[in-house]
């Protein structure tokens, strides 16, 4: 073979290599622009364990994600410390595109809970979208509480100081805040058992190792329907379609305890705004499907329309309002 053979072949080779290093580049996380987004599956970081209120809002929205975007669209449940280790490695994951978190009202609540984060909620993500917004329900187990009103409940705490269990998803959680400002409102004392989320706290609730919780209807309206737990109100100024028959916390006398807990969509610092801008518009189209509207309705939640820099300045003033019920409550910060 003569030299310009060989030379014609060896940059024929590097070539061939160059594409060949190029797709693997791609595959392996190059970053993601709107004409081609999404070429791969697109991963939902859930920073709590399956089964609780995140869930039953991020798996039906991952599966019409799923059609509308023709990937799988796969959740990935990182739980534990009150959803900020699942906050913390979506904050370090690769902005391309392909990695998206879904954070909850926790996530407002957290710095003034826990001294060091390794994350900002504010600063490390690109706010997407508000998906859902449930009201609370206080849920008891009927074979632990007798009352079947909520002032009879608060008649018992007030009667039993310290004697009365509440679960909550973890440290910083709404549940553990809406625990904690209800003590305030009705002038009762409740014990705090954090579990690492909402699923395994909705466990020892049913089978009665704990007493009371303070729960988004997502994860507990099933529970109510079928008789297994008893709601005493909802934490919200109207009542839930889901739950018709459970009154107001103040229809039921305890008036300004309103409590949401909402969840949403944010994506990595550094996410290509092509790709952000392509997902709000998905999110919108997903929550506008019958599907949704159904099983958001199921779950007690309204359709959100908040989007983008809008959601954002939600989050900010969500930060602020918690961090005054942590100091009303006395919550020293760990």
């Amino acid at each position: 073979m003569g030299f310009q053979s060989r030379r014609a072949n060896a940059a024929a080779l590097y070539r061939t290599l160059a594409l060949a290093a190029f797709a693997v580049f791609a595959l392996a996380g190059g970053p993601a622009t709107a004409q081609g987004w999404p070429e791969r599956p697109v991963t939902l970081i859930v920073p709590f364990p399956a089964g609780g209120g995140t869930d039953a809002f991020a798996r039906p929205l991952s599966a019409q994600l799923d059609k509308q975007l023709g990937v799988r669209v796969l959740i990935d449940n990182r739980g534990g410390a009150g959803g900020t280790i699942g906050a913390a490695a979506a904050a370090k994951a690769e902005p391309n595109g392909y990695t998206f978190f879904v954070g909850a009202a926790h996530h407002a609540i957290a710095p003034s809970i826990f001294l060091k984060l390794d994350y900002d909620i504010e600063k490390d993500f690109i706010p997407v979208a508000l998906i859902a917004a449930p009201p609370q329900v206080i849920v008891v187990n009927p074979s632990k509480v007798e009352a079947k009103t909520l002032a009879e409940f608060i008649a018992y705490l007030k009667a039993n100081p310290g004697k009365v269990d509440f679960a909550s998803a973890g440290r910083g959680t709404t549940h553990q805040l809406a625990g904690e400002l209800f003590n305030i409102l009705a002038g009762t004392k409740m014990n705090h058992v954090p579990y690492r989320g909402a699923g395994p706290a909705m466990q020892d609730l049913v089978s009665g190792h704990v007493h009371v919780m303070f729960d988004g209807l997502g994860s507990s309206a099933n529970q109510i329907q079928g008789g297994t737990l008893r709601a005493l109100a909802v934490a919200a100024p109207q009542r839930s379609a889901a739950v018709p028959n459970v009154p107001t916390a103040a229809e039921a006398g305890l008036k300004g305890f309103e409590v949401s807990t909402w969840y949403a969509l944010f994506a990595p610092k550094g996410t290509p705004p092509e790709v952000i801008k392509r997902m709000s518009a998905e999110v919108r189209k997903a929550l506008d499907s019958e599907p949704i509207k159904e099983m958001w309705a199921k779950n007690g939640s309204a359709i959100p329309t908040l989007m983008g820099p809008e959601f954002g300045k939600f989050v900010a003033a969500e930060v602020v309002r918690w961090r005054d019920v942590v100091q009303k409550a006395g919550i020293k910060p760990e």
